[in-house]
């Protein structure tokens, strides 16, 4: 088993077929939860497993479960994925690399007849990007209790359709409750998304943590008025106030190298009139950062340094914490076997800890979990631009192989 590897070609050109699927003019794709293009992923995924000989099931939150059988079917088995879903200008790699490494796990345990003590399960999470329904996560957040299904099946896209609607519409609203699965261990493989690995010519990135995180909703209220006759020190303007927080924003990041991060991604205007003094501006916050200690400290930072703008600016100010999850450590056992699995193929490898928000992080609540990054192009990732070499892809896919096998034990 020492030498056991994938079929890197087999999964290159599994990723390629996939990624046809949503296809972008600028070579990305744009595969958005719980559309139509959602769907006919969800089914080539399944058409794929089942040819492979794998059971499937779906829970009650679209979540996929593709399962080979081991020898001892009692077992909890050892799972492994990650997701379908896009940004809308996504690329060809974040979420279903790691999906679609697991499928080619499966088809070379199966080339090469080696047969499991514990089952393999290969999972599909549903709406990992929040960028269709809000917030991100969605799928393993149900499993691992994070979130209500209720309070799941009543969100709304921009364009008011639930997602409970959308769901059954697609056909992937199943009935099997989630988080009722017995795992032993889960193992999620993907692109970096960030700069490290490449820059320092790693091949693998053995994930020790993921970074906690903390979204804000915030609306600044001013007064509308013509942007003509009203002088300059009369004005109560909330785009402007809007600016100076979007600033501090920043700056609470740049002040807390070199983990932090901090950064305002969407902003709208009201009435957004060239000739009318903003009213209303809504936007949000996103702040990242491994320590909770540091993670609080921009939390306070922020909430006192936009009471003060807003006062000084005579605005009003409404801030919601939307969405809060801790730093999370990974299982110690299963991070060693993803490092163990990097030195016994001879890749140059480094501990890192995930700026991004992931599956794992919420697999990690409910059971033992790792994760193995590999680099991408430019460390670019959420753009159409997107890429990573197949030598990296194998290489990370060999690697969560033997971790796996590590766990679920060969006959």
């Amino acid at each position: 088993m020492r030498n056991l590897t994938i079929e890197g070609q087999r999964l290159w050109a599994s990723l390629m077929e996939m990624a046809k699927i949503g296809a972008t003019p600028k070579g990305g794709v744009c595969r958005l939860a719980l559309t139509d293009l959602d769907r006919q992923g969800r089914n080539l995924f399944i058409e794929w497993c089942k040819a492979a000989g794998c059971s499937i099931s779906v829970d009650k939150v679209g979540n996929i479960f593709a399962r080979r059988p081991g020898r001892d079917n009692t077992k909890p088995a050892v799972m492994t994925g990650s997701h379908l879903d896009t940004q809308p200008t996504g690329g060809k790699f974040d979420g279903i690399f790691g999906v679609l490494a697991g499928l080619e796990i499966i088809r070379t345990l199966n080339d090469r007849g080696i047969e499991t003590d514990a089952p393999i399960e290969v999972a599909v999470w549903t709406n990992e990007e929040g960028s269709r329904f809000s917030p991100a996560m969605m799928g393993s957040g149900v499993y691992a209790g994070v979130f209500p299904i209720a309070e799941v099946l009543e969100k709304k896209d921009v364009d008011g359709k639930r997602f409970g609607e959308e769901l059954a519409r697609v056909g992937f609203a199943g009935s099997d409750e989630p988080g009722k699965r017995t795992v032993k261990a889960y193992f999620e493989a993907h692109i970096e998304q960030g700069p490290i690995l490449e820059a320092e010519d790693k091949t693998i990135g053995v994930v020790t943590a993921a970074q906690g995180q903390r979204w804000y909703e915030v609306t600044v209220t001013g007064q509308e008025a013509h942007a003509g006759p009203t002088p300059m020190p009369r004005r109560r303007d909330a785009l402007v106030g809007t600016a100076r927080m979007i600033e501090l924003v920043n700056r609470i990041g740049r002040e807390r190298p070199p983990y932090a991060c901090a950064t305002v991604g969407f902003i709208q205007s009201k009435p957004n009139s060239r000739n009318t003094i903003p009213g209303e501006v809504f936007f949000t916050v996103d702040f990242r950062h491994p320590d909770n200690d540091v993670l609080s400290g921009m939390d306070a930072a922020l909430r006192t340094g936009f009471a003060a703008i807003a006062a000084d600016s005579g605005l009003e100010l409404a801030v919601k914490e939307f969405w809060y999850f801790p730093p999370t450590p990974f299982e110690r056992r299963l991070v060693d076997a993803v490092r163990d699995g990097a030195a016994r193929h001879g890749y140059s490898h480094r501990d890192i800890v995930s700026g991004a928000g992931h599956d794992a992080v919420y697999m990690a609540k409910v059971a033992p979990t790792a994760m193995i990054f590999v680099p991408c192009v430019g460390g670019i990732s959420h753009n159409e631009i997107e890429d990573a070499k197949e030598s990296d892809i194998t290489a990370g896919a060999n690697v969560l192989l033997h971790a796996m096998l590590a766990e679920a034990g060969t006959a």
